[in-house]
């Protein structure tokens, strides 16, 4: 899978600079008496199949550090096949949230990430939504729109963190880019790396319930990539 054509363009340097100072600008805080909200989105085509079984086993990672936060509301978003978009109820316990993911099986299909986007704002303009992740290896959509979107997303302060299975420097590129227009962070995790990928979910899952300052000292105590997350974010 392949991106089509590329994120950013000398044009779009000033549009760029001005999402990212209005980001930088808007406190990243969660009120103490709230619980953190989360979606937690991933391709469920058909090249995902082994990291969807491994997100689906690491998922209570992330209920677990945000337990002692505060706690956490996630909603489980994915597409699969030709058009399949699907997004659950909120959910609160990692029961929940393995079961629905344990239905899900992946299909062939071409990359929806737009439609992650889009429901993420329609979710955000509702309710403060603290933090998105989307897990993904590939873009094969007009990156252009895609980074509009993540710019609205950083407009109402609502962090896209994108974490890239394998090395495609393409998709790398643009998942930088929409990260960065929404103030929020990437990782890149290795395939079957669990340590990996469970340090990313619990710094976004500490960043949800518990604000910066929470991500920071997780990051703090894991080292690593979840460390790295937090030099990404804009100054708090």
């Amino acid at each position: 899978m392949t991106e089509q054509g590329s994120i950013s363009k000398p044009g779009n340097a000033g549009q760029i600079a001005s999402f990212l100072d209005k980001v930088a600008r808007t406190p990243a805080t969660v009120p103490s008496n709230s619980i953190g909200k989360l979606i937690f989105a991933l391709d469920a085509t058909a090249s995902r199949e082994p990291t969807w079984e491994q997100a689906r086993q690491l998922q209570s990672t992330m209920f677990d550090v945000a337990s002692s936060l505060g706690g956490l509301s996630m909603q489980l978003c994915f597409f699969h096949g030709m058009a399949n978009f699907i997004a659950s109820p909120w959910l609160n316990d990692a029961e929940g949230l393995k079961s629905r993911m344990e239905r899900v099986h992946c299909l062939s299909g071409l990359t929806q990430i737009g439609r992650v986007l889009e429901h993420a704002l329609r979710e955000a303009r509702r309710e403060r939504i603290h933090a998105v992740i989307y897990i993904g290896d590939c873009v094969e959509e007009n990156p252009d729109a895609l980074g509009h979107l993540a710019g609205k997303l950083g407009v109402i302060n609502t962090p896209l963190f994108v974490f890239q299975e394998g090395h495609d420097p393409n998709a790398e590129m643009a998942f930088r880019q929409l990260a960065k227009l929404s103030g929020g962070a990437y990782g890149r995790f290795d395939a079957g790396s669990a340590r990996q990928l469970a340090d990313l979910l619990g710094a976004v899952a500490a960043y949800a319930s518990g604000g910066y300052a929470a991500m920071l000292q997780f990051g703090r105590e894991r080292g690593g990539l979840a460390q790295q997350l937090t030099h990404q974010l804009p100054p708090r």
